[in-house]
């Protein structure tokens, strides 16, 4: 970067504490602070106030967080100086007005660190889902003895030659799939923008949709929440599983038709673990909280409690390659937006 004016760049937060516990310990802080000038470690929780137009007017990098304000027109009026941001966190959508691509503006974010639990989650729900875990657990709680149990330990269950179909190679998908790879799975792989050479490169098999939701005893979504994308899983694809398979979504709600979902999960046939949902807390009355065949989680296959701190490390490192003018790792650009989930 340009060399700051007083020798090291100015640095604030925006994020919602409240949100973001861990994110930034004080180590981080520490270290932040040999590198940039810190101009105040209390994270800006809005940019209309006193407090954040004299922070925004010296600001020449900002890390947000969860809960931050957006970075619009009228924020960025106030940050004439403002050359990086970093979001110490998933997605920028929502975040991000176009005027701030305008003005040159450099951003990165956090995704790849919270692709890692989501990832780990992930892998946790198929070998759960392979061994039917919650099956048994159920029964065992239910029965206070094995006369249920031990006969399933004969079916077709387990994790040995299972085959997994994964929708969506990003950065979550590709994950999963580096994490299958010691297993002895054969894995699917849906993704209309892999080629079939970079589809071997991964270790998987390029399929169809279609193909992979009837070949699959598992079968995990990965995919961007995008309007192309949305009820990408309906009623039609739901009808192609196997009888005993198992859908795993922990990507976003909307790109899975609920309606058809809670259909097919209550005739038995499937089984489901769900960490989102649309909306993305079901109403009161949903058939997710009592149905017997589903595991739901309340979004938690993310970054939580320690996992956080990978974030504010990513942000960081983000933030002091940018000030050595070196280039960013996990740079955005305007025309990344539109494939983002």
């Amino acid at each position: 970067m340009t060399q700051s004016l007083s020798g090291r760049p100015a640095v604030a937060f925006a994020m919602q504490p409240s949100r973001t516990q861990h994110v930034l310990p004080e180590a981080l802080i520490q270290r932040l602070a040999t590198i940039g000038r810190v101009l105040d470690a209390a994270p800006m929780q809005r940019f209309d106030d006193e407090r954040a137009t004299k922070l925004l007017a010296e600001t020449e990098i900002l890390i947000t967080g969860w809960g931050s304000p957006t970075i619009d027109t009228a924020a960025l009026a106030q940050a004439p100086h403002l050359k990086l941001v970093v979001h110490a966190a998933g997605t920028v959508k929502g975040l991000l007005g176009d005027g701030l691509f305008d003005r040159g503006i450099l951003v990165s974010h956090a995704a790849q660190a919270n692709a890692l639990p989501v990832a780990e989650f992930t892998l946790a729900a198929i070998i759960f889902a392979g061994k039917k875990v919650f099956r048994f657990r159920d029964l065992y709680v239910a029965d206070r003895n094995r006369k249920r149990t031990q006969p399933i330990q004969a079916e077709a269950i387990g994790n040995y030659g299972r085959t997994i179909g994964i929708i969506g190679a990003s950065r979550i998908g590709r994950r999963v799939i580096e994490l299958l790879s010691p297993f002895d799975y054969r894995i699917l792989l849906y993704d209309p923008m892999v080629s079939d050479a970079e589809a071997a490169g991964l270790g998987v098999e390029k399929t169809e949709l279609g193909a992979l939701m009837a070949s699959a005893d598992i079968v995990s979504l990965h995919a961007p929440s995008l309007p192309a994308t949305r009820h990408m899983i309906d009623a039609q694809r739901l009808a192609l599983m196997k009888d005993g398979a198992t859908f795993i979504n922990t990507a976003r709600g909307a790109l899975v038709d609920e309606a058809a979902l809670i259909a097919a999960l209550k005739t038995g046939r499937i089984d489901a673990i769900i960490d989102v949902t649309d909306p993305e807390i079901p109403e009161a009355t949903s058939a997710f909280y009592d149905l017997p065949n589903v595991f739901l989680t309340p979004h938690i296959a993310g970054a939580v409690g320690l996992e956080r701190t990978r974030l504010g490390e990513m942000a960081i490192d983000e933030a002091a390659r940018f000030i050595d003018g070196r280039p960013l790792l996990y740079e955005i650009r305007r025309e990344d937006m539109a494939l983002m989930a």
